[in-house]
């Protein structure tokens, strides 16, 4: 796979066909806006500000793909990513998040990973600085008194060694804690073990920062205290390994790297946006609704927003947002929102020749997950092609008659049929198990024949 930041449109689709099945026109508008971003770094710096990301609006039912589409663009995009729902955030004067909180929300998730990046990088330094502290808890430093005895545990005393017998003990014991013939040793560690008082801020509407501040605020006014822990020689190299590699990372870079990163990079994702979606009236929760869309409005245009780790301007976020639009249409939405979403995309409904697709063809298929689920009990099992073209047809005519929700029917189905087998797994070991039509009929024509029955199980 090529270089995530440089994929051309044609390797993104082809990536997302790899944990997606169909909505191909939803896959293109994806892979040209994430390709947009490497085109805008690459123009001359006077344009490149003045190039904003064109936001996506996707339409469609539930369960039809459009989270899967976004998360897997940010994980191909190595981008910082959020997904929130539209309908808990509230207007200013009502009782729930703040919209500011999404930006806020982003900038801690990119610090997260610009901080992962910085520990990897530092992780063999940060290995060579823990074994030397192990290998001081072992085995003590040579005194700088040449003349002053050692005194061993047992306290015999013995004559001091010369620097070249100490030094050549020392690595004698870091071969064998290298090889992993101390692995099963116990060794007392000391692990730093920060107070913080237990403190609940109540903060007004939209100041819910000022309650991360406090705590921040304690945490560095409190001393940092230590505790002994006896544990094994592996978890105590993690340990220190951990300690070493906070201390070698420079958080006031990894600060400005991420927000940085959120800022030319990031992605949110706004799900239910139609539930924000409302008639025109002038009573009733609409109202409110409105005013969620025009809280939005301003992050979605270009605002900045201040976190503790710096001010982050939102003009460059690619905004990506859907709905199902059951009971509104994107229309209902008022027209400066609509005007930031220039990018529309329906995503057609799942048919039954696609759940047979979504069944077997992505990497993560149902029947795979379920396959290795069993496998952890020895117990072998197979799906036969006309199981899982009956599994398929069955959600899709369950899906015809009750609510459309798409693959997750897939998940209910699955369930259903391996419920029996999942529970008695354990007395199964080293059994071959074959799925075929003959057992899906078995197990689940009795419910989906039954209109009724199916509705409160399937």
């Amino acid at each position: 796979m090529s270089v995530p930041h440089v994929m051309t449109p044609r390797e993104i689709v082809s990536e997302l066909d790899r944990h997606i099945v169909g909505q191909h026109e939803a896959k293109r508008a994806v892979a040209i806006a994430l390709r947009n971003r490497w085109r805008r770094q690459n123009v001359p710096p006077e344009l490149r500000d003045e190039i904003a990301p064109k936001n996506i609006l996707m339409i469609g039912q539930t369960g039809i793909g459009k989270t899967e589409i976004a998360r897997r663009l940010a994980r191909l995009a190595q981008a910082p990513f959020i997904k929130v729902e539209a309908s808990r955030y509230t207007e200013v004067g009502y009782v729930g998040r703040d919209v500011e909180s999404i930006i806020r929300d982003l900038a801690e998730i990119s610090v997260k990973m610009v901080r992962e990046e910085e520990r990897e990088r530092v992780a063999v330094r940060a290995r060579e600085a823990a074994e030397e502290r192990l290998l001081d808890i072992l085995f003590p430093r040579q005194s700088r008194d040449r003349n002053r005895p050692i005194v061993s545990p047992e306290g015999q005393i013995a004559a001091p060694e010369d620097d070249g017998s100490h030094r050549d003990t020392r690595e004698k014991l870091r071969r064998l804690l290298r090889d992993g013939h101390l692995d099963e040793r116990e060794v007392e560690v000391e692990v730093s073990a920060q107070s913080i008082p237990m403190v609940e801020v109540f903060t007004p509407q939209g100041m819910e920062e000022m309650g991360l501040n406090m705590k921040d605020l304690f945490s560095q006014i409190m001393p940092k205290k230590t505790r002994s822990r006896k544990v094994k020689i592996p978890e105590a190299l993690d340990l220190l390994a951990q300690e070493e590699a906070a201390k070698l990372v420079d958080m006031d870079a990894v600060a400005h790297e991420a927000t940085q990163r959120a800022e030319q990079s990031g992605i949110v994702f706004i799900d239910e946006i139609d539930k924000i979606a409302g008639h025109d009236s002038a009573q009733g929760p609409d109202v409110s609704r409105q005013g969620v869309q025009r809280d939005l409005l301003p992050i979605v245009e270009g605002s900045t927003v201040n976190t503790k780790y710096g001010a982050i301007r939102t003009d460059h976020i690619l905004f990506v947002a859907s709905g199902a639009f059951h009971t509104s249409k994107p229309s209902d939405l008022i027209p400066e929102f609509q005007g930031r979403f220039p990018i529309r995309v329906e995503l057609k409904a799942l048919t039954g020749a696609d759940f047979v697709r979504i069944l077997k063809e992505p990497e993560n298929a149902l029947t795979r997950q379920y396959t290795e689920l069993l496998a952890t009990e020895h117990v072998t099992l197979t799906f036969t092609d006309d199981a899982v073209d009956t599994l398929a047809e069955m959600a899709a005519q369950i899906n015809s008659r009750s609510e459309n929700i798409g693959a997750r029917r897939l998940h209910t189905v699955m369930e259903r049929l391996l419920e029996d087998l999942s529970f008695n797994a354990p007395e199964m070991s080293g059994q071959e198990i074959h799925i075929d039509s003959a057992y899906v009929h078995q197990r689940l024509d009795s419910i989906v024949k039954d209109e009724d029955l199916s509705r409160y199980i399937l």
